[in-house]
This record gives C-alpha cells, sequence and structure tokens, in this order.
C-alpha cells in the first residue's frame, strides 16, 4: 500500500493507529490497533511525496517566513500530520479550530498572561552565569559568555507548566472535565497534576513503571496533588509505552477527556500547539538579551527528547540565521552503543504516536528501545519539527552520553550553585566541546529547562561527592 504523506493529514479514515510504527520505505512491519491484544503483520509501504513545500533552505538562509510550520494538513515539510484512528479526528478537528480562536481571543491571553505571570512565576531570569563562563575563559583570557534561561525557576520546577496551563484553560473552553497526561521524568504530569488542582479538574497520568521507580518524589508529588498515577508496565514500562497507554485511553474516553500531551509530539495540532505555549521562552529571551547587551544571543543552546522545551526557545529565532541553534539528544552508553537515545543523529524516518519524525528503528520498521539515564529524554521519537529542523539544515543537533551529563550535573551544581535537571545536565555537557570553539565573547543561552531535585536519587547511584 502506498501513501502519499501529504494527504494523510486530510483524511477520514487514517492509514494506521496512533500507536503504530510505521518506517518509510521500510520492510514488512508491525502495527496495533485499537482493541488488539496483539501484533500482526502488514506490509505497509510509505512514498513520501510531500508538496507542502517547494522552497529550498539551507544553514546559510533563505526565508522561513514564506513557509508555514506547519501548513494546512498539519505537516513541516514531509513530517508530522495525523496518523491516529478515525475516532480521534473529530477531537483534533475541535481542538485545532478551538486554539486558533483563542490565539486571536483577547480575554484568552489576558487570562492565561495574567496565571503565568502570578501562578508559575513568569517570566524566567536570563541569568549570566558567572562562574561557568570562567570556567570556559581559555589561557588568553578569551571565551564565550554564558547564560542560562531559567525554566528551573517556574513554579513545579520546570518549563512544562507553561504547556500546561496554556492546555487546561483550552479544555475549559472546550467543556472537558477529565484530564489525562503521559509523563517520563514526571515533570509533565507534576504540571498536569498542579493546574487540575488548580482549576478542579480530574487528572490520571500515565507513567512508565521503570520511570516511576527512578522518579518516585514526582510519583508522590503527583498523587499529593490528588492526581491518579496509572503505572504502565508494558513493553519497557518507559516513555514511549506511557503515551501509547494514554492515547487509548483517550480514543475509549474522547467525549470527556482531554489529553494534555507534554511535548511538541503527536498529532497535529498538538506540535504547534505544545510550541506556541512553550514560545514565551524565546520570546522573553529576545527581550531580556536586548536589555542585557543591546542584542540577540549568538547561540542557543537546549536538550532534546521530544524537544519541546527547545522548541520553546528557538521558534522565535528560526527566522534569525544569525542565531545558532542546537539541540542536544541523549547518547547513553554512546552512540554506537544501542543503548541511547538520539533520535535525530541515528534515527530514521518513521511514524510513532500519530505524526511522521525520525525515529530509533529496526530494518523491519520495529522500534528500537532507547535508553538514557534521563527519563525525560528516554523516547524513541522526537517532535517533527525538530526534525524539520534537522532536514533543512537550519538548526543543528549533537548528543551526550550519560556519563558526561553527570559529570555537567554535579559541575553546574558545584560552579553556579544550581543543581540542573538531568535532561538539562546534557545540553550543559555540550558546552564542554561548543565553547571551546566560540570566538570571544560569543553569547550563549542554555534552556535550563528543570531543576535537579527529581534527580538526585538517580545520581546518587552513579557520582562519588
Amino acid at each position: 500500500m502506498a501513501i502519499s504523506t501529504n494527504h494523510v493529514a486530510s483524511l477520514s479514515k487514517p492509514c494506521i493507529s496512533s500507536f503504530t510504527t510505521l518506517k518509510v520505505l521500510s520492510k514488512p512491519n508491525n502495527y496495533f490497533h485499537p482493541g488488539q491484544s496483539e501484533f500482526k503483520r502488514s506490509s505497509i509501504s510509505c512514498n513520501v511525496t510531500s508538496e507542502a513545500s517547494t522552497l529550498t533552505i539551507n544553514a546559510k538562509g533563505n526565508d522561513f517566513k514564506t513557509l508555514q510550520r506547519p501548513n494546512s494538513v498539519g505537516r513541516f515539510g514531509k513530517f508530522g500530520g495525523k496518523y491516529v484512528p478515525e475516532t480521534l479526528i473529530p477531537a483534533l478537528t475541535e481542538l485545532e479550530a478551538a486554539f486558533h480562536v483563542i490565539a486571536v481571543d483577547q480575554d484568552f491571553q489576558k487570562e492565561l498572561e495574567g496565571i503565568l505571570k502570578d501562578y508559575v512565576g513568569r517570566e524566567s531570569p536570563l541569568y549570566f552565569a558567572e562562574r561557568l563562563t570562567e570556567h570556559y575563559r581559555r589561557p588568553n583570557g578569551e571565551g564565550p559568555h554564558i547564560y542560562l534561561k531559567r525554566e528551573d525557576l517556574n513554579h513545579t520546577g520546570s518549563h512544562k507548566i507553561n504547556n500546561a496551563i496554556g492546555q487546561v484553560l483550552l479544555a475549559k473552553r472546550l467543556g472537558k472535565k477529565r484530564i489525562i497526561a503521559e509523563t517520563g521524568a514526571g515533570q509533565h504530569g507534576v504540571a498536569t497534576a498542579t493546574v487540575c488542582a488548580r482549576f478542579g479538574l480530574e487528572c490520571i497520568v500515565y507513567m512508565g513503571a521503570q520511570d516511576m521507580e527512578r522518579q518516585a518524589l514526582n510519583v508522590f508529588r503527583m498523587k499529593l496533588l490528588g492526581a491518579e498515577v496509572r503505572g504502565v508496565h508494558a513493553g519497557t514500562a518507559t516513555l514511549k509505552d506511557a503515551t501509547s497507554e494514554a492515547i487509548r485511553d483517550w480514543v475509549t474516553n474522547v467525549d470527556s477527556t482531554h489529553y494534555i500531551l507534554g511535548s511538541v509530539a503527536g498529532p497535529h495540532p498538538y506540535p504547534m500547539m505544545v510550541r506556541e505555549f512553550h514560545a514565551i521562552i524565546g520570546k522573553e529571551t529576545r527581550r531580556q538579551a536586548l536589555e542585557k547587551w543591546g542584542g540577540k544571543p549568538d547561540v542557543l543552546v537546549a536538550c532534546v527528547g521530544g524537544g519541546s522545551n527547545a522548541m520553546g526557545l528557538f521558534h522565535e529565532f528560526v527566522d534569525d540565521f544569525d542565531v545558532r541553534l542546537i539541540g542536544v539528544e541523549a547518547a547513553g552508553h554512546g552512540l554506537d552503543s544501542n543503548k541511547h537515545a538520539a533520535t535525530l543523529t541515528k534515527g530514521e524516518v518513521g511514524v510513532l504516536h500519530g505524526a511522521m519524525s525520525f525515529l530509533l528503528q529496526d530494518d523491519d520498521g520495529q522500534i528500537i528501545e532507547p535508553h538514557s539515564i534521563s527519563a525525560g529524554l528516554d523516547y524513541p521519537g522526537v517532535g517533527p519539527e525538530h526534525s524539520f529542523l534537522k532536514e533543512r539544515g537550519r538548526a543543528e543537533y549533537h548528543s551526550a552520553t550519560d556519563d558526561e551529563a553527570l559529570e555537567a550535573f554535579k559541575r553546574v551544581s558545584r560552579l553556579e550553585g544550581i543543581i540542573p535537571a538531568l535532561e538539562t545536565s546534557h545540553a550543559l555537557a555540550y558546552l564542554e566541546k561548543l565553547c571551546p570553539s566560540l570566538p570571544d565573547k560569543t553569547k550563549v543561552v542554555v534552556s535550563c529547562s528543570g531543576r535537579g531535585d527529581k534527580d538526585v536519587h538517580t545520581a546518587i547511584k552513579y557520582l562519588q561527592v
């Protein structure tokens, strides 16, 4: 069966379910339909013939402003789309229409702005990391200037609250009283449980059993906030499996339930919607940089799992081609070890959880289970817009190993008195390779996406302090 993917998003009967992994031009692969208890074999190949864009873009320039991101059918070039069960098409259509309404609704925007200010604590500081900057100063006295965008100072301890607040307000507009979410590191789960407590909504969070063990503190926080945490034991019992269970729940309860998806992944309109709720990160960064040194950042660095904090920081600067965009993935035990989560570095194009993007998969299109010491980066896919930015050469993607992240975790704690999340620590680890190559006084902004209290239990097993 050949599928022209630029049209799939508009089909009333999608070719596969949201739980499917579809490898583009792959050998026959397994796929899963809602309600089935086991996998069945199917011969599916996908001829990608995207008509969404004819504009050639490279790292040196060309205008992204002329290119819709996403286009009218929810695609970023060939990536994205709506690979979901028919049951969910009306819900996604309703969600997209509602999002476009609230985007220009002044009352909604005023309410959102007020909650972000008074409840979340925005704007988050753009902090000059003086001792970290000194650490990267070369013998001749030159070196980059390192700034941290302090999303770890938000209420609940990460950037995740930005999206959770926006989506719960949208869910209220839609009349949905039951909220579900997936979580890996627990930060999105905590953020969702928090906003549900704030607005008096039922909250169910799906979390892999393995992640529940390594993020026990966040599990307790979610329960304390009144959420039901449902452990997922299928597969590797991590974020991928929690996401699949959340989608299954949504299919079953779509009339009463809103799914607060936590990253810039999943079917359209989620990648666009989550990005827009996080775009405040980049907007504040531009304004703060202008105030602090009278210009833009030269380099933006952020960790990438699904990619929400990175997309929130990058989006404001995508059209500024003099600003480098650098995403840092989890290299785990090493890129050649098959124990990593470096999707953009080592993955191939396929479909997972409702969208086409880069995935870690084998020759049969089956998911290769990822690994990262960081639960929030332990995911075999990535947001479709990141795949698009990589393919078009606008953003560059690198990786850091578990050991490198742990060293950065310790280094930043001791140099700056800031304990970063292990997710953030991957971005901070890449500074070791990046900074020696940067000209003097280059302004580098690192997204400090979350605080590391939740990761102390994990780090204590590996670090001697």
